[in-house]
Order: structure tokens, then C-alpha cells, then sequence
């Protein structure tokens, strides 16, 4: 096992979704007297409104009434005052005392769960990475053994980055299978046996309590792909409208975030194209008991069946990235051929949400496969669909979906709604 503290996240603007349409629709219909304090903070989180007189100006609400309700923010540590900003006046006058969210307060704890290894970490509350470590862990083994190992590593986790088990607000966790959002539970996973329907907040809760003291907090599990997708677009594409991210490791899935949030379907299915069915596929077996799944002749995990039936040590997508990392040419044109495959239904992909950009990520995102796919992307999909698409690979790499679990759980305990109810449970 390896420790590596990083400075890679999300910053506070990014990571509070700067400039999206849905922050701005929800902020004006609670303007003339109706935003709340949790308004207010979601405004100066985005970058919308950083001082006193632009939220008066922003929500319509008087000084007064603005002063009040900052006095809260402040109280609860949630916001402090900056440097002074540039005087708006041609007449001149004092500058304008800035406004920033505080996020040294409290920390986030996150886990990226892959089946043969985990990633996890201690984040800021604007996504930088406090302390980090990577291990096997066995998903195979089961949530019990596998939540429970978790609970020991943020102990020494959170004693590496020097904070306090009372500064933890909550805990994310980025899993290889469909989520039903509601109950935080995976949904006939194919890739995580004994996983299906298993109680996973309860259990992680319990063992980080077990093992660092930490008291009751929110524990928020989504798809890895969906978490992906959700930091990458807002560290790299915020403007963005339509982005889809496409995860070919053991498995393949797709996260789709749209306007600024995750779109995940009626129970969390969205996204999940590695169970598309392709006529080159006929007569493969998925790992979810069908034939003919995309994943089950595209994936890091087909790819490097078909090196070890050919003789070359390949048992995981991991092992298939190390070889394209060195050139090996057979491991190239599999990835490449892979691609062709995933492209092909990307193709559709592309024609029903129109993205302004498509990522590639995971073990398989190199020059071989992105090759593979632009081809027949290109030459299936509408030009139409195509004539405003970025096709790119992974700005924040491994850790994407690290930094996309800590920033669910960031945007869940800031939303105006939960920083109202927060704050009267504080009696602030």
C-alpha cells in the first residue's frame, strides 16, 4: 500500500457548480425578501455574488436583512472575509470587503472503490486532497470486509492530514455498479458479487466510527463513472451544458452530467452502455450473465483475456493499461480494436444527448484506444452531432473520482435547503 498526500481537487468555485443555470433559476425565484442564508452561501460558493452589496443587489434583499442573515454564516465558521475587492464607485470610497466560503471548518472523507484496488482520501471542503492512500482491497470479498478495511485507513488518514475526527462532515463513496440514490444501495452490480441491495451506509458509517471516534455523519455513494464525470466536468468543462464521461476499466460505464448536475435515470441505471448489446459480442459472456454485452469484447477486462489466452501476463484492465504503457503492440491493437467497438456505440451516444464533450477515462484511456473510437464515432454519428464535440481524455486522471465522491458530499451539506436545517439544528 502506498500513502501520497496531493494537492489536485476541485476549487471552491468549480466545486459549487460557478455560473450554472440551475443556481441562478433557484436563487431568483427566492429573490424580494425570499433567499435564504443558504442562498446567500450558495452565492458566494459559485463566485455569483462576493460581496455585501452585490448579494443585496443579486437577491433584492435589504442591507439589513443581508447583514442578518450573514451573521449566521459566520457564526456556524462557514464564511470569512476576504481581501478588499476594487472600489465600484467613479466616486471613490472604501473597497468592498470580500466574502469567502471558510473551508478549513471541517473535511470530507471519500473513497474511490475499484474491484482490485481502492483510492482514498481526506479532502478540504474545496477539494483538495489533505492526505491519500491506495491499497488493494478485493471487491469480491465483500462489503462487509471491504467497508470495514475502510474504516482503519481513514484513521491513519485523518491522523496524516492532522485533523480531527470531530472536523469530518461527511463521508462519499464511488462504487463500480448502478445506485439507487434513495437508500445508497448497488443495484444487481455484475462486477460486485454480494454486493446487491447491501446496506452500505450503515456499515461504513459504523466503521469509521469504530476506528476514529468520528460521530454521526452523512455517507453518500454513487456510481464511479457518474462521480467522474461530475468532477471532471466541473474542473475542466464548466461550460459545458452536456458532458458525458466514458470509464472502460474492468468494466465500462458511462456518467452523464447535464446542466451542471448528475443525470442518473429513474433508479440510477443511466449510463450503463457496457451492457449495450454489439453483433461482435454474440458470443461472448458478460460478467452479468448475458452475451453479446459491449463490455464483454471492449473492456480492460476482454482485452486482457485475450492477451492471456494469446500468452501474454494479463489478468485486469490495470495490468492491460502497464502494457500499453510500454508499447506492447499486441495490447495496442486490441485497445485499438476495442475502441472501434465502444466508438460504434458511442455513436448513438452522441446522436441522443449531443454533448459538447466526450471524455474517455480509465485503464484503456490512451492514444490506442481514443484512435479506435474517433474512427467510427466520427464515421456513424450525424455530422450534425458531432460538429461542436470535443472528444478528450481525463484531466484529473485517478483521482477523479476521489475528488467527484468528496464534492457530492460537499454540494449535499451546502444546499441552501440542508444549510437552513443545518443551521437550526446548530441553534444559529
Amino acid at each position: 500500500m502506498t500513502e501520497r498526500p496531493g494537492r489536485t481537487g476541485v476549487t471552491g468555485r468549480t466545486a459549487a457548480g460557478a455560473g450554472t443555470a440551475r443556481t441562478a433559476t433557484r436563487t431568483a425565484t427566492r429573490a424580494g425578501g425570499q433567499a435564504s442564508a443558504g442562498d446567500l452561501l450558495e452565492l458566494v460558493r459559485s463566485g455569483r455574488a462576493t460581496t455585501r452589496g452585490a448579494l443585496q443587489q443579486t437577491t433584492g434583499l435589504s442591507r439589513a436583512t443581508v447583514g442578518q442573515r450573514l451573521d449566521r454564516l459566520f457564526r456556524a465558521g462557514w464564511l470569512r472575509e476576504g481581501a478588499g475587492g476594487p472600489v465600484d464607485s467613479p466616486l471613490g470610497g472604501r473597497p468592498s470587503i470580500t466574502l469567502e466560503f471558510d473551508d478549513a471548518h471541517a473535511v470530507v472523507l471519500a473513497v474511490d472503490l475499484d474491484t482490485r484496488h481502492a483510492r482514498a482520501a481526506v479532502l478540504s471542503l474545496t477539494g483538495e486532497i489533505l492526505a491519500e492512500r491506495t491499497g488493494i482491497l478485493v471487491v469480491e470479498d465483500g462489503p462487509d470486509a471491504v467497508l470495514g478495511e475502510l474504516g482503519g485507513w481513514f484513521a491513519q488518514l485523518l491522523e496524516k492530514a492532522g485533523r480531527g475526527a470531530d472536523e469530518v462532515c461527511g463521508i462519499g463513496l464511488a462504487v463500480p455498479g448502478p445506485v439507487d440514490r434513495e437508500s445508497g444501495r448497488v443495484v444487481q452490480p455484475p462486477i460486485m458479487p454480494g454486493w446487491d441491495g447491501y446496506d452500505i451506509r450503515s456499515r461504513l458509517a459504523r466503521s469509521v466510527t469504530e476506528h476514529t471516534g468520528a460521530g454521526p455523519v452523512p455517507v453518500l455513494v454513487d456510481n464511479d463513472a457518474n462521480l467522474m464525470a461530475f468532477a471532471e466536468q466541473r474542473a475542466s468543462h464548466p461550460d459545458a451544458s452536456a458532458f458525458v464521461l466514458v470509464k472502460v476499466s474492468t468494466g465500462i460505464g458511462a456518467g452523464v452530467v447535464v446542466d451542471g448536475a448528475i443525470f442518473r435515470g429513474t433508479d440510477g441505471g443511466a449510463g450503463d452502455i457496457g451492457h449495450i448489446r454489439v453483433p461482435e459480442g454474440a458470443r461472448s459472456l458478460c460478467r452479468c450473465g448475458s452475451y453479446g454485452c459491449l463490455a464483454a469484447v471492449a473492456s480492460g477486462g476482454a482485452v486482457a483475456r485475450r492477451l492471456a489466452e494469446d500468452g501474454v501476463p494479463a489478468a485486469s484492465g490495470s495490468d492491460v493499461r502497464g502494457l500499453l504503457a510500454a508499447g506492447h503492440p499486441e495490447a495496442v491493437a486490441l485497445a485499438r480494436e476495442a475502441g472501434r467497438l465502444v466508438g460504434d456505440v458511442l455513436a448513438t451516444v452522441v446522436t441522443l444527448l449531443n454533448p459538447g464533450v466526450l471524455m474517455i477515462a480509465g485503464d484503456l484511456a490512451g492514444t490506442p484506444f481514443l484512435t479506435g473510437v474517433r474512427e467510427l464515432l466520427y464515421q456513424r454519428a450525424l455530422p450534425r452531432s458531432t460538429a461542436h464535440l470535443e472528444v478528450v481524455t481525463s484531466r484529473l486522471g485517478e483521482r477523479a473520482g476521489l475528488i467527484g465522491a468528496g464534492a457530492l458530499v460537499v454540494e449535499h451539506l451546502y444546499a441552501p435547503d440542508r444549510v437552513e436545517e443545518r443551521l437550526h439544528a446548530m441553534g444559529v
